[in-house]
């Protein structure tokens, strides 16, 4: 579909991304689970923003704690160079 502006951008339905915590029935997210946390960080170690993510609200809450606990104990970096 277009839209009739010249200067919009095409609207496109796209399947929405289902929370990764949600559809693996996961609770609680640990900070030792790191495979599972560098899913979620970009190549700079920045938490991603649940929009890129698919990660719900409350898993996103928990993931980016889960994230900072981890940067404290030395497991993830605070900066990727």
């Amino acid at each position: 579909m277009m839209n009739n502006n010249q200067n919009s951008k095409p609207v496109v339905a796209g399947a929405k991304k289902q929370c990764y915590f949600c559809y693996n029935n996961i609770d609680d997210v640990d900070y030792k689970e790191l495979n599972v946390m560098k899913r979620f960080l970009s190549s700079f170690a920045k938490i991603v923003p649940r929009k890129r993510s698919g990660v719900c609200q409350s898993h996103q809450r928990k993931l980016s704690n889960a994230i900072k606990r981890a940067r404290i104990m030395a497991l993830v970096p605070f900066v990727q160079q």
